[in-house]
């Protein structure tokens, strides 16, 4: 019995939350979370009570699950009771930690110099240069299209990215010029009955699905182990990268924000503080008490007359 409930809210929950347009992966993410509960609970979330809600709070933080985690299990669950059930004296029991502000991980610019040379094959060239070159999130890059990519304006265009957002990048010559090369080498065998403009420009294994991210990064972390990296970079580190780069070079923190699809300049302002050529370009005051101090000349005063 508890199974068929259990089926039958799932499946409530599912169609709230298809109706709300979320993505598939938050879907995922917030039915993991309703059955972590279950699981916790050993019956029907239905039946859950505000000491279930706390229990289940302090369970999770004694588990050693990090912030972010459990931040995300209990939004999940806070859907279930806020939207599926109706409960909100029960959504209203639910608290989210803050986060901890950590910096972000970059390469060095000779670091990523590195890694696009020890790139083995012209694929992993070109998908290493557009996560680097452009700030393109690993899904955003393995789901272009060739109609994205618009030679005549020279931008990219990213089509319904993180929020369900269009953007634009830029398109450099070089990245151009790797792209034109690759397409002529590009697997064609599930190209049958697509138009070229529909055309993935990295196509997976599987007909009609691109290459997915979890292979993109087991390249990547090869040309990582290659190119003698030792931090611990993720594919997402490009990306950071990328903007801290531009903004060492004088860019706009504004356009940075237009290319990386940031909608709080917040978000985008936490570079500067990993913008490490920057950062160490500013002189310290240990050095200037080193320096002769410069005297002021008074100014002549004007004598007015009495």
């Amino acid at each position: 019995m508890a199974t068929t409930t259990n089926s039958r809210l799932r499946q409530r929950m599912i169609e709230d939350m298809s109706a709300r347009k979320l993505s598939p992966g938050t879907q995922k993410g917030h039915i993991r979370s309703c059955r972590r509960f279950a699981t916790f609970l050993r019956r029907s979330p239905e039946t859950a009570s505000d000491e279930d809600i706390r229990r289940f709070q302090l369970h999770l933080s004694e588990s050693g699950m990090t912030i972010g985690n459990r931040n995300r299990t209990m939004t999940g669950l806070k859907f279930l009771f806020r939207v599926t059930l109706r409960r909100l004296d029960l959504a209203a029991e639910i608290y989210h930690l803050r986060e901890p502000q950590k910096i972000p991980l970059v390469m060095s610019p000779d670091e990523a110099k590195r890694l696009l040379a020890m790139a083995k094959t012209l694929k992993l060239r070109v998908l290493l240069s557009l996560a680097y070159g452009c700030g393109m999130r690993a899904g955003e890059v393995v789901r272009l299209r060739a109609g994205d990519i618009d030679s005549a304006q020279g931008i990219i265009r990213i089509v319904q990215a993180k929020g369900r957002k269009d953007r634009h990048v830029m398109l450099s010559k070089d990245l151009l010029a790797l792209l034109r090369q690759w397409w002529t080498v590009r697997p064609t065998r599930h190209d049958g009955g697509v138009s070229a403009q529909q055309r993935w420009l990295f196509p997976g294994r599987r007909r009609g699905k691109p290459l997915t991210t979890r292979q993109f990064s087991r390249l990547f972390h090869e040309a990582v182990a290659a190119a003698g990296i030792t931090k611990p970079v993720t594919l997402h580190s490009l990306r950071h990268s990328f903007a801290t780069h531009l903004l060492e070079r004088g860019t706009d923190i504004r356009h940075i924000q237009a290319l990386l699809g940031h909608d709080k300049l917040d978000t985008t302002a936490r570079y500067t503080r990993v913008a490490t050529g920057t950062i160490a370009a500013i002189e310290s005051p240990l050095d200037l008490l080193s320096k002769p101090r410069r005297t002021v000349k008074p100014r002549n005063k004007v004598k007015t007359a009495a």
